[in-house]
C-alpha cells in the first residue's frame, strides 16, 4: 500500500440527539485507530449532552438518558479526543455528518479541529456500484461484517474498521490509493477567500451569498443569491469548476465573502431565495426585475372587459390570468391572444368608442361588438385563450404551515397564505412568530414555487396559527 492508504487512520462514528451539528449535540463517541491492517486502540464514551434526548434517539440506539447523567460533557473529553484524532485520516459513514458534530463540539470546547476526510458511502458506491443501496446496514449486509450493536458508536465504527480491510483484501493498493486521492483531494479555493471555507460549509440544503469587497467607507455588496439541496457541493463546485462566461469570471474575482443560512429541504431554500432576491436585488442577477410590481386580468361571470389587477393589492375574485410585471406588458399579451383567437378588443377593453372593432372590419373579430357573436360565448372564448395562463386558486380554507424535514431530523413549518410567504420556523419552536413577516409582498416567483411544489408533492400541512 501506499502513502494515504498506510498513513494512521481515525474510524469514527457518532451518535447524537438529532441530525443538525449547529443545533444537536453528540451523545456518544466510538473510535477505531488503526494502521494498516493492525487496530492500535478502539475506544468510546457515552456524553452527557445537557440536552434533551428525544425518544426516537432512545428507539433507535438503546440509550437511556438516565445513563447520561453521569456521563462526561464533551468539553470534558475534548483534549483526548482530539489528541487520538490528530494528525490521522478521518473516515466515517456519511463523513461530514460525524466530523461536522466532531468539528462543532471540540471548537465549543476550545480546541480548533481540521482533518482530511473520507467517506465509506463513497468508497462503497466506486468499489461496489452493483448495490442498490449504501447505507451502513447494507454494506454490512452485503459484505457479511460483524457489528455487535447497531446504532452504537464503536460498533459502527468497528464495522467501518472491517470495511475497510475487506477493500484492501479485495482491491489493488492502486486503485484504494486513487480513490482515496480524490475523495481527499482539497478544493483550491482563491486567494480571497478563507481556506477554512472548504470544512465549514454543510451538507445540508439552504442559500449561499456572494459578497463584494466594500468601498471606502461603505458596506460590502451582495453580488450573488442562489439556493442549493447541497450547499457544500454547490459552492465548492462553483469554484472547482474553471467559470468560463466573462460574467461568471466577474463574479468568482469579486467575491471576497461567503455567507449561508441552511434550511430543512429544497423549498425552504427555495422560499428564503426568493425573499432575499426581493429585498435585497443581488449585483450580478436578473431575477431581481422579476420582484417588481404583480398584475393580472381579473374575468368576472358576466360580459363586462377584464380589470387590470395589481396583487399586492389582495387576491382578487373571480378567474384570474397572466402575472405581469407592467400594465404595457398585459396590454401586449391580451391584444396578441385577441389577435390569434378573432376575439374583440371592444369587449376586452383594448379600444373605446361607438361600432364595431377595428379587427371585426377586417374579419379578425367574429363579431362581439356588433352582436354577430353572444357576449357570454365571447367571455368564454376569451376565458379558453387564456386558459394556460390561468392563476391557480388557493387550494386551502386559510394560511397553512408546511412541513418539511431533512434527513438528520432538522424540521421547519413554512408558513403560507394565498401564496404569500411569510417565513419558517424551526421545529424546536414551531409555536414562535418572531420569524414571520406580518403583511409580505406577493411575489410571482413564490407562487410559481409553490404551485410547482404543490403539484408534485403531497407534503404535510397543517393550519395557521395551529389549533389547541
Amino acid at each position: 500500500m501506499s502513502a494515504l492508504a498506510d498513513a494512521p487512520l481515525a474510524f469514527v462514528d457518532v451518535e447524537t440527539t438529532g441530525g443538525h451539528p449547529l443545533h444537536h449535540r453528540i451523545v456518544e463517541v466510538g473510535v477505531v485507530l488503526a494502521r494498516g491492517d493492525a487496530v492500535e486502540e478502539s475506544w468510546t464514551t457515552l456524553v452527557n449532552p445537557g440536552a434533551r434526548l428525544p425518544p426516537a434517539i432512545q428507539r433507535l440506539t438503546g440509550i437511556d438518558p438516565a445513563a447520561l447523567e453521569d456521563a462526561p460533557h464533551f468539553a470534558d473529553i475534548a483534549a483526548p479526543l482530539a489528541q487520538r484524532l490528530e494528525g490521522r485520516l478521518f473516515i466515517a459513514h456519511n463523513v461530514r455528518f460525524d466530523y461536522g458534530f466532531i468539528r462543532n463540539e471540540l471548537r465549543r470546547a476550545g480546541h480548533a479541529f481540521e482533518a482530511r476526510l473520507a467517506c465509506t458511502v463513497k468508497l462503497s458506491r466506486r468499489f461496489y456500484p452493483q448495490q442498490q443501496r449504501h447505507n451502513l446496514d447494507a454494506v454490512i449486509a452485503f459484505h457479511d461484517l460483524p457489528c455487535a450493536a447497531r446504532h452504537r458508536a464503536l460498533p459502527d465504527a468497528m464495522a467501518l474498521w472491517q470495511f475497510w480491510r475487506r477493500l484492501r483484501a479485495s482491491w489493488p493498493a492502486e486503485a484504494i490509493e486513487a480513490a482515496l486521492e480524490e475523495l481527499t483531494r482539497r478544493v483550491p479555493l482563491p486567494p480571497q477567500l478563507p481556506p477554512e471555507l472548504v470544512d465549514e460549509l454543510p451538507e445540508s440544503a439552504g442559500i449561499y451569498r456572494f459578497y463584494g469587497s466594500a468601498a471606502a467607507g461603505g458596506e460590502e455588496s451582495l453580488l450573488h443569491v442562489g439556493s442549493a439541496a447541497n450547499l457544500r457541493e454547490r459552492v465548492l463546485g462553483f469554484w472547482r469548476h474553471a467559470p468560463r462566461a466573462a460574467k461568471t469570471r466577474r463574479l468568482a474575482n469579486d467575491t471576497r465573502r461567503v455567507e449561508w443560512t441552511e434550511a430543512a429541504g429544497e423549498l425552504g431554500a427555495q422560499l428564503l431565495e426568493a425573499r432575499c432576491v426581493r429585498e435585497t436585488p443581488p449585483a450580478y442577477d436578473r431575477r431581481a426585475r422579476d420582484a417588481g410590481e404583480a398584475l393580472t386580468w381579473c374575468f368576472g361571470d358576466t360580459p363586462a372587459a377584464p380589470r387590470l389587477q395589481a396583487l399586492a393589492d389582495g387576491w382578487p375574485e373571480g378567474d384570474c390570468f397572466g402575472l405581469f410585471r407592467t400594465a404595457r406588458e398585459a396590454r401586449r399579451v391580451l391584444a396578441a391572444l385577441a389577435a390569434e383567437h378573432k376575439l374583440c378588443a371592444k369587449l376586452l377593453g383594448l379600444e373605446e368608442g361607438e361600432g364595431s372593432c377595428l379587427a371585426y372590419q377586417v374579419q379578425r373579430c367574429r363579431g362581439a361588438c356588433v352582436g354577430a357573436e353572444p357576449p357570454q360565448r365571447h367571455l368564454a372564448r376569451a376565458k379558453l385563450a387564456f386558459a394556460a395562463e390561468k392563476l391557480k386558486p388557493w387550494p386551502f380554507d386559510g394560511a397553512v404551515a408546511i412541513r418539511e424535514r431533512d434527513f438528520g431530523g432538522f424540521e421547519q413549518w413554512h408558513v403560507i397564505d394565498r401564496w404569500r410567504y411569510f417565513g419558517s420556523l424551526s421545529g424546536d419552536a414551531p409555536e414562535s412568530t418572531a420569524a414571520l413577516r406580518t403583511a409580505p409582498d406577493f411575489d410571482p416567483g413564490v407562487y410559481r414555487l409553490l404551485t410547482r411544489y404543490l403539484a408534485a408533492h403531497a407534503p404535510r400541512v397543517r393550519p395557521w396559527p395551529p389549533r389547541p
